[in-house]
C-alpha cells in the first residue's frame, strides 16, 4: 500500500508539468524559431557551438544574447559589451520590482525566478488565471519550461548553422510578433485599455523624439511614470470616497 501515495504523488508532478507546458505553448512557438535564429547566427560569426548554448544557459537573455552576438562579431570590449546589454535590459527594472512581494517566501526557487524573468515569462505569470507568480511552484514550471524552449532552439540552431548555409534576413521578427500575441493576450484577459493606450502613445512620442538606443527606455519609463500618476489619483480618490461614506455614516 505505501507506493501508492508515491505513484499518486508522481502522477500529480507529471499533470502539472503538463499543464504548464501547454500553458507555454505561445512562447514555445516563439522561442524554438527566435532560438534557432541566435544558434544560426552565433555559428555564422565565428562563436563556438557550445559557447551559443552556454549563453543560453547562463545568460538567458534574449535580445541580449542577439546583441552580444553583434558586438563580438565586431571585436567590442567587455566594457562596450556591459553597458549596452544593461541598457538594453535595464526594461526589466520596471516589471521586475511589481513580482518582489509576489516572490517573497518562494524559497530556493526565488534565486531561478529572478533569473529566469523575461518578457514573455512575465506575460504569463501575470496573465494567467489566479496570478501564477503567487503560486512559486507553477510560476516555476513556467520559467524553466520557456527556458527549455529557448535553450532546444539554440541548440537547433547550432546544428543547423554548423550543417548548412542560408539568408537568415527577417528571422528575428519572430520575436516582435511574439511580443504582439501575448500583447494582445493580456489585452483579452485584464480588458483594462488604460496601459495599452499608454504604452502606444509612449511609444510613438519616444519614436519621434528620441535616437533609436535611448526610445525604448524612454518609452517605458514615461509608461511607468504617467501609469503611476494615474495609480496615484485612482488611490486617492477611493481613499476620499472611503472617508465620505465614513462621514455620511
Amino acid at each position: 500500500m505505501t507506493p501508492l501515495p508515491q505513484a499518486d504523488t508522481t502522477t500529480s508532478h507529471l499533470a502539472n508539468w503538463r499543464s504548464a507546458a501547454v500553458t507555454t505553448l505561445p512562447v514555445m512557438f516563439g522561442y524554438l524559431p527566435l532560438g534557432a535564429a541566435f544558434g544560426i547566427l552565433a555559428v555564422d560569426v565565428g562563436i563556438p557551438w557550445w559557447s551559443a548554448i552556454a549563453m543560453s544557459i547562463f545568460i538567458y537573455a534574449g535580445a541580449g544574447q542577439f546583441l552580444a552576438v553583434a558586438l563580438l562579431a565586431n571585436q567590442a570590449g567587455l566594457m562596450e559589451v556591459a553597458v549596452a546589454t544593461l541598457m538594453l535590459n535595464s526594461r526589466h527594472l520596471f516589471y521586475g520590482l511589481s513580482l518582489l512581494r509576489t516572490f517573497a517566501g518562494a524559497g530556493w526557487r526565488k534565486p531561478y525566478l529572478i533569473f529566469s524573468l523575461t518578457d514573455e515569462t512575465y506575460s504569463l505569470l501575470t496573465s494567467h488565471e489566479g496570478h501564477a507568480g503567487q503560486d512559486h511552484a507553477l510560476a516555476f514550471r513556467l520559467s524553466a519550461l520557456n527556458q527549455l524552449w529557448w535553450v532546444l532552439g539554440t541548440l537547433a540552431g547550432v546544428l543547423i548553422g554548423s550543417q548548412l548555409a542560408f539568408d537568415t534576413t527577417g528571422i528575428e521578427f519572430v520575436l516582435t510578433a511574439l511580443f504582439i500575441v501575448l500583447t494582445i493576450e493580456q489585452a483579452r484577459r485584464l480588458r483594462q485599455w488604460l496601459p495599452f493606450i499608454v504604452a502606444i502613445c509612449t511609444a510613438l512620442v519616444a519614436l519621434a523624439l528620441l535616437p533609436e538606443r535611448h526610445m525604448l527606455l524612454g518609452a517605458i519609463g514615461a509608461a511607468s511614470l504617467i501609469l503611476l500618476i494615474q495609480y496615484r489619483l485612482d488611490s486617492a480618490k477611493r481613499r476620499l470616497a472611503k472617508q465620505q461614506q465614513r462621514e455620511a455614516s
